[in-house]
């Protein structure tokens, strides 16, 4: 797919796209004839993971740290044994927990301020003749 396509389906504008490359939590897969980056599904995944920390205030270190922790749990296959090491592979594992749970907590404060939000725009309503 071109960027174009990409920021349609993520919605995310080119712009951000390009900033998450030049950060590098997303490399295009491909490239066309005239050098212009070309994106699989599996980089549009990548972006959406993205796309949904992002409003949970997760920083752009903390997204590469995830993506690099999956990453090297996704390269740990059957089919490459022996690539992490147990205490490795148990570090990685409590990482991608540690930020299971603090995407946890970030929705539940989330909806605890909605929640405060709708409260708020009812009261204005209720004022309203």
């Amino acid at each position: 797919m071109k960027i174009g396509e990409v920021a349609a389906r993520t919605e995310l504008s080119l712009r951000t796209i390009r900033q998450y490359e030049d950060s590098g939590l997303v490399v295009p897969s491909a490239a066309s004839e005239g050098g212009f980056p070309l994106y699989t599904d599996a980089d549009v995944a990548r972006l959406m993971v993205i796309r949904r920390m992002k409003p949970l205030g997760f920083t752009i270190e903390e997204t590469a740290e995830l993506l690099t922790a999956v990453d090297r749990l996704a390269a740990d296959t059957p089919d490459t044994p022996g690539e992490l090491d147990p205490d490795t592979r148990a570090a990685l594992v409590a990482r991608v927990r540690g930020y299971e749970h603090a995407a946890t907590e970030r929705v539940g404060e989330l909806r605890a301020q909605l929640a405060r939000v709708e409260e708020f725009a009812n009261s204005l309503r209720a004022r309203l003749p």
